[in-house]
């Protein structure tokens, strides 16, 4: 998902090409509790989806990132009748 590294590189003010499924919290030193939290409430507004309070604590890293966005987008576009 290319909005997903958008958000990722505008919250973090970190260029694309460091973003990888391996960018995580302990590699990333602009990924703090602050910036997680803008992180995630920039990833549902700019989607239109919402995380449960688990999802926001199991995303340790993009790939979960990744995983989790889609598993959520999914979700939210069975319950709306989309897809």
């Amino acid at each position: 998902m290319e909005v997903l590294k958008d958000i990722v590189s505008k919250i973090f003010n970190i260029t694309k090409d460091r973003i990888s499924d391996d960018l995580s919290r302990e590699n990333t030193e602009e990924w703090d509790s602050f910036n997680h939290l803008l992180l995630i409430n920039a990833v549902e507004s700019e989607l239109q989806i919402k995380f449960s309070m688990a999802e926001v604590e199991a995303v340790k890293n993009f790939k979960l990132l990744r995983e989790i966005t889609e598993r959520v987008s999914v979700h939210s576009s069975q319950r709306s009748g989309i897809g």
